[in-house]
């Protein structure tokens, strides 16, 4: 009878007991924090979850990892290393442009929008102005900073 019971409960769990993997589309509720306590994304933030596909790439890899062989409504924390997360913060990605390049008026810590030669547009930041060159940081802005995510799973679809 014991044997019954246990396999009826667990077949009577429909999907809800799936564990995450790759190629399953997701809905994730998500909060990111930063070391000092700092929110800087979440899924209130942007009025809805964090839906994409187990696997393609779309998301951070230490995102994507941590989430395999979650559950429909568990919920987790977790921190990522910059590796693992927007790398490490590269020196070499702060670009010195002619002032003359941009004709339009900046001041460091301006986010600008810039057009790279494959046709792509990356964000940048303006670290340093002077009268002769712009001084433009191309590193993404969560680069070479521990994450922290609390997560929950709402959905998981094959």
């Amino acid at each position: 009878m014991i044997v019954k019971l246990v396999f009826y409960y667990f077949c009577d769990q429909g999907d809800d007991y799936m564990p995450v993997k790759n190629g399953d589309k997701v809905k994730v509720e998500y909060k990111g924090i930063l070391n000092d306590g700092t929110v800087f994304d979440s899924s209130d933030k942007c009025g809805e979850p964090l839906e994409f596909e187990v696997g393609a790439g779309r998301i951070i890899s230490g995102f994507e990892n941590a989430i395999l062989g979650m559950e429909k409504g568990e919920e987790k924390e977790f921190e990522l290393q910059p590796k693992d997360a927007y790398g490490d913060y590269n020196p070499q990605l702060i670009q010195k442009v002619p002032r003359d390049k941009i004709p339009l008026k900046v001041v460091p810590g301006m986010m600008l929008e810039i057009t790279l030669p494959d046709g792509q547009q990356m964000p940048v930041k303006v670290s340093e102005v002077t009268d002769e060159w712009i001084s433009i940081d191309m590193n993404h802005p969560l680069a070479g900073k521990v994450l922290i995510f609390k997560i929950k799973i709402l959905d998981i679809a094959s």
